[in-house]
């Protein structure tokens, strides 16, 4: 679930994102804890791609509170 696009998000409600945040935030932790163990090779991009959705999410956020 690492990947979100911007059109996804646009289109969930401001409870949703919020919800889908924590959850990004999440699994953002556990990529962490899995590469500080010395992670598998199979998750090289996806906390990369976590780490960029979460901004995505957190841009929309603001957005809207504007």
């Amino acid at each position: 679930m690492s990947h979100i696009r911007s059109r996804d998000i646009e289109t969930m409600s401001p409870d949703q994102r919020e919800e889908m945040l924590d959850e990004l935030r999440e699994e953002l932790l556990q990529l962490r804890a899995q590469q500080a163990l010395g992670g598998s090779a199979s998750n090289s991009g996806a906390y990369k791609q976590t780490r960029r959705s979460i901004a995505r999410m957190l841009t929309r956020i603001k957005q809207e509170k504007e």
